[in-house]
Parts: C-alpha cells; sequence; structure tokens
C-alpha cells in the first residue's frame, strides 16, 4: 500500500507542475523504448522458437526412417533385415502399384536415449548427448570452486581492505580490460599454461584443464560484479559495525557480506551461464569433437578426455545428415538452455532467499 501511495502522489504531484502541457519529446522517446523491447523480445522468440521447431523430432521421440538399397537387405528372412556395423534390424517393404519394392530401415528413438546415449554419428537412432552432460556440469562445478573464492576474495579485498590509490585503480581497470578479452585469448592461455607447462598435474587435455581456463575467463565478471555489489552497500551499516567495536573483518562478515550477497550471487550465477555456452576455449584445451571411450572413475573423469554440451553442438553442425546435423544440433541447444535457466533458476531463489533474510 505504501508503494502504491507513494506512485499515486508522485504522479499527482508531476501532472500538477507539468500541467495540461502534453510531454510530446517524453511520449516519442517511451514508444522508441517499447519499440526496442519488442524488437528484442520478437527476435528471442524467433530463434527459441526456430530451434525448439528443429529439435521438435527428438524431443517428442519420432522415429526416424531411411530408404536402404536393395542389396544390402537379407529378404531371406521374414521379415527383412539389414546389418550395420555388427547390429541386425528389421526392413520395411513398400510395394507400388507395378510391384516394384523399396525398402525402409525403421529405427526407434526416445528423449531419454538421447539423454543417456553417448556420441554415435554411425548411427542418429542411437546418437546421445551423455557424455556432454557430465561434462558441462564437471565444467560447472569446477568453474564454481575455482571463481567464487578468488573472485569473491579479491572483490572484498578491493572494496574493503586495499588503499584508494594507484596500485588498486591500476587493479581496478586491468580487472575490467580482462573482462572484454575475446574468450579465445583465454583458451590460448589455457593450452600454454595448463595443457603444456602442468601437463603432469592437470592431465593435459582433460576436464581440469577446461573447468580452470573457463573459471580464469569468467573471474574478472566475477570479482567486478561482486565489487559492485560490495559497493552498494550503505556506508552507515559499516559505521554501525564499528560503532559497537567491531573489527574489520566482523564487519565485513557480518554486516557487508550479508548485505552484498544477493548481488554477488546474482553476478555469479551470469558468470557460470556464459561459461557453459563457451566453446572456442574448450576447442584450445582439447575438448573432444568425435568418438571417446567413456572414463573409469572420478580420476579418470577429471585427467581424461571429455567434451561438452557447446563442443557438441559445435560437431553435430558438421556431420551430414539432418537427424544429426539439424535434430541432433537443436536438441543439445535446447538441453543446453534448460541447463543454463536452471543454473539461473537456483540463483534466483538464493538470491531471494537472502534478501529475506537481509530485510
Amino acid at each position: 500500500m505504501a508503494v502504491a501511495s507513494t506512485e499515486l502522489t508522485t504522479s499527482a504531484v508531476a501532472s500538477a507542475l507539468r500541467g495540461k502541457k502534453v510531454d510530446v519529446s517524453g511520449t516519442i522517446f517511451r514508444g522508441a523504448l517499447l519499440a526496442t523491447l519488442a524488437f528484442t523480445v520478437v527476435i528471442l522468440l524467433t530463434l527459441l522458437v526456430s530451434v525448439v521447431q528443429d529439435a521438435m523430432p527428438i524431443l517428442t521421440g519420432e522415429s526416424l526412417t531411411e530408404q536402404v538399397r536393395p542389396d544390402l537387405v537379407d529378404t531371406s528372412t521374414d521379415p527383412p533385415t539389414i546389418t550395420r556395423f555388427g547390429e541386425t534390424s528389421e526392413v520395411q517393404v513398400a510395394t507400388d502399384a507395378a510391384g516394384n519394392q523399396t525398402f525402409f530401415e525403421v529405427e526407434e528413438r526416445s528423449l531419454g536415449g538421447f539423454l543417456r546415449g553417448s556420441v554415435d554419428f554411425t548411427n542418429p537412432a542411437r546418437n546421445g548427448i551423455r557424455q556432454g552432460i557430465f561434462g558441462s556440469l564437471g565444467i560447472a562445478v569446477m568453474v564454481l570452486l575455482v571463481s567464487i573464492p578468488l573472485g569473491v576474495g579479491a572483490a572484498i579485498y578491493l572494496e574493503e581492505y586495499s588503499n584508494s590509490g594507484r596500485f588498486t585503480r591500476a587493479v581496478d581497470v586491468n580487472i575490467r580490460n580482462l573482462a572484454g578479452v575475446p574468450s579465445i585469448v583465454y583458451g590460448i592461455l589455457g593450452f600454454t599454461v595448463l595443457v603444456t607447462a602442468l601437463n603432469g598435474i592437470t592431465g593435459g587435455r582433460s576436464l581440469i584443464s577446461g573447468g580452470i581456463t573457463l573459471a580464469i575467463l569468467v573471474l574478472p565478471v566475477v570479482i567486478i560484479t561482486s565489487a559492485e555489489a560490495i559497493r552498494a552497500v550503505p556506508q552507515p551499516i559499516r559505521e554501525a559495525g564499528y560503532g559497537v567495536g567491531a573489527t574489520r573483518w566482523e564487519v565485513t562478515r557480518h554486516h557487508v557480506l550479508p548485505y552484498a550477497l544477493p548481488g554477488i550471487l546474482t553476478g555469479t550465477m551470469l558468470s557460470l551461464a556464459r561459461a557453459l555456452g563457451e566453446a572456442a576455449p574448450l576447442i584450445l584445451v582439447g575438448a573432444q569433437t568425435g568418438f571417446f571411450t567413456d572414463p573409469d572413475g572420478a580420476i579418470d573423469r577429471l585427467t581424461g578426455n571429455f567434451t561438452a554440451l557447446p563442443m557438441l553442438v559445435f560437431n553435430f553442425t558438421r556431420q551430414p545428415g539432418d537427424a544429426i546435423k539439424t535434430e541432433g544440433a537443436a536438441g543439445a541447444i535446447v538441453v543446453l538452455l534448460l541447463v543454463v535457466l536452471l543454473v539461473n533458476a537456483v540463483g534466483i531463489v538464493l538470491r531471494n532467499s537472502f534478501e529475506k533474510k537481509r530485510s
């Protein structure tokens, strides 16, 4: 009620001051803003609808039907069969009015099979993204473990402990510049340091190298957003803590951080969403784009071959046939979008929870 009353009072005062004068410029500006918003929403919805439509055969579990050459079909069996890559499947026969026979191979597929299956470009019906999902989730965990402590810690030092001198200003400027560096540059850094120089520790082209590279990629963004959230904490909150004899650490721990935590979480989730969608650094640090065997055990998963959803999307688009090139890539994109939305949803829930505690 208080908010509504304030808005009504503001509107009444503005109308009284303006009188009957029509704000033409303001109306035009408001219309331009509305048109910009509508144009942006239309573009995003068009892209989303297009991707979902391409992915519908996979999302609905539509069967694959492919015409096969008659000389590859074993007609001695009932029904006829075809053997490919050591596996035998049934073949359907269609006969036209002239008695000519056409053979079709029908392969069943499902959304669950697509999510649980491994990469298999030889058979679109068996092709899956399980390895990409595991790789993306592993990267997300590593990004959180590396970027949050380092990024938030650096932001706390810059805002609460450092003096506002040349050194602090120089560090702040460099961090902001690093936030705009192209991701491929971080990929070169990861390849040079993590894959080559620290090969004995990271395992070379491994999930560890990919996760740390993406964590370094988003680290400047985490520092900037965390510093802005800490800077937004009202100064009287700090002064109240110092007034009752609290130390700087106690003020930071019990007053500043709880107030700034919603903003820190928002920046962290946005950074994580960016890391999950990056492909260029993963190409340089050795994410697999083709066949590879599943690692054995947790250590092998961290130091062995890996892939991620962006890499699968990149590789699907290079394959022949709509079943993989279009449908497979679109299906992987939809899953990646759902993962990003889930991450953002968790961040929103946590942010709202901390805001309620703060108020």
